[in-house]
């Protein structure tokens, strides 16, 4: 499973550039996040349209990790599940995460030519070919990681659902109920996406993960960013008290790896 976050972080000490002390694949050759060049992305007439195929009633839980928080669901199914795009198998939606930045203009993790966005929104899915999700990250294709970009614009109510329950987990281990969400309201209307394969972008940066990008931004306004802002990655009564306010890890080297388009 992932890995306790009080051994890494977003700190000066124990930051993405001190990562691969502690988990050499850090260096590896397939790593996220990637900086998408759009002049080298090639178009890919075999891949297919995204299926988001999401059931409200699969939402379980949200929950502070101390690194980000997830918004947790019921993956004992195939009620949420995710195909097509580059995907040859049904892969089943374990939970989504957020990582964003002090700045506005700087908190996705991927970027576009050199482009970064305001926040990156990942939907986390594992390849029903295997048994669990923990046996899914020990293959190359065993996650799919859907990201989509969040830009300052306009109010997203789907959006605001979820900010209301930060309230509820300001600090780390902190858990609430959080039912009745169907994470595809937070998917913007067009689903062009760009594919390749990668890792996680947090320890054990295993490399296991189709990713699938989203062109299409989403909206957050400021106030919503600074509620993310507001949570906490130390526990209640820890001391000194330190806000997630940078929970990025910069982009990795491509390292030969082809990145396709999908286009309508």
């Amino acid at each position: 499973m992932l890995q306790d976050p009080l051994v890494w972080g977003y700190g000066r000490n124990n930051g993405p550039d001190s990562w691969h002390k502690l988990f050499p694949i850090a260096n590896g050759r397939r790593q996220s996040p990637i900086d998408i060049k759009l002049w080298s992305a090639k178009f890919d007439s075999s891949l297919k349209p995204l299926n988001f195929n999401y059931d409200s009633s699969t939402a379980q839980g949200i929950v502070n990790k101390g690194y980000s928080f997830n918004v947790e669901f019921d993956d004992s199914s195939d009620k949420s599940v995710l195909s097509g795009g580059p995907l040859t198998e049904r892969y089943r939606l374990a939970h989504f995460s957020f990582h964003w930045g002090c700045r506005d203009d700087q908190g996705s993790e991927h970027s576009i030519d050199d482009l970064k966005y305001a926040a990156e929104l990942h939907l986390v899915h594992w390849n029903t070919k295997y048994k669990t999700f923990c046996d899914a990250l020990h293959h190359s294709d065993g996650l799919a990681i859907v990201g989509v970009f969040l830009t300052i614009g306009n109010s997203e109510p789907e959006l605001q659902e979820v900010i209301d329950a930060l309230d509820a987990i300001k600090q780390r281990n902190m858990h609430a109920v959080f039912t009745d969400f169907n994470p595809a309201c937070l998917l913007p209307d067009n689903l062009d996406f760009w594919t390749y394969s990668g890792s996680l972008t947090i320890p054990p940066l295993l490399e296991c993960v189709v990713w699938i990008v989203l062109r299409e931004p989403i909206n957050i306004t400021k106030e919503q960013l600074s509620k993310f802002r507001s949570l906490y990655s130390t526990t209640k009564g820890e001391y000194p008290q330190r806000h997630m306010v940078e929970n990025w890890r910069p982009c990795q080297p491509l390292q030969g790896r082809q990145v396709r388009r999908f286009l309508k």
